[in-house]
């Protein structure tokens, strides 16, 4: 990725900032937007119900909006996403980011059991993804789209947000590094929405964070958050 500050500024600001909070007050709008849509049709309070079959994408259609603002930005204010992101992997970004996907994993995994230590199972919420198996129709067609959604789509979008817009306003205004890895692996772990987990997630956020250091480029983040993610996809197919 060619590091070029010479992008557009919006405010006085980097572009890149005004599409990370475009991206994220996007994310809340959609996620009322879709909210309302699921649960007041039929007055029906049972939302599992109405998440059945294809609903089921839709709740991740929130998820998705992330990573538009800075496809847009990079496209109306920057020099395109390969040189804004460096988003086409190379070998390079492969190898570090299945590394550092594989180190998440088993940071998250440290980390949760801590908090479990701490706090006990009976006061940590499960993860969202428990409940999918539960609004699939009992289809493994609609699993296995949301599996892929989990593994390709989510973390391109993620990253593009977190460790490329905000990351790159962040650098073009020269935080020092170590700040902009540590902000961004917190903006990432409250993204969640998912407060008893935001220790672990904020480790796994550093590893990930990590891999985009390391490689000056977003794909390599995006294969370690794919690799982070490949486990919780296939358990899906298992209901837990």
């Amino acid at each position: 990725m060619v590091d070029d500050n010479r992008g557009r500024r919006i405010f006085g600001a980097h572009w890149a900032f005004a599409a990370f909070f475009a991206g994220v007050a996007g994310y809340h709008l959609v996620t009322l937007i879709t909210t309302a849509a699921v649960t007041h049709p039929s007055g029906d309070d049972d939302p599992v119900e109405l998440l059945a079959g294809p609903g089921l994408l839709l709740s991740f259609v929130p998820n998705l909006v992330l990573g538009l603002s800075p496809v847009l930005g990079s496209v109306r204010f920057g020099f395109g996403l390969d040189r804004d992101f460096g988003l086409r992997p190379h070998w390079r970004d492969v190898r570090i980011g299945l590394a550092c996907g594989a180190l998440a994993l088993v940071v998250g995994y440290l980390l949760n059991l801590g908090v479990l230590a701490v706090y006990g199972g009976d006061d940590v919420s499960d993860s969202p993804l428990t409940d999918l198996p539960d609004v699939s129709d009992g289809s493994s067609r609609w699993l296995a789209a949301a599996a892929a959604v989990l593994v390709i789509a989510v973390p391109i979008t993620e990253e593009l947000l977190v460790r490329g817009a905000l990351w790159n306003g962040l650098a073009h205004h020269r935080v020092p590094p170590w700040v902009v890895l540590a902000l961004t692996a917190f903006v990432f772990a409250l993204i969640h929405g998912e407060s008893t987990r935001v220790i672990a997630l904020f480790g796994q956020g550093l590893v990930l964070g990590l891999a985009r250091y390391r490689s000056g480029r977003t794909a390599a983040s995006v294969i370690a958050h794919a690799t982070n993610n490949l486990p919780p996809a296939v358990l899906l197919f298992t209901g837990h």
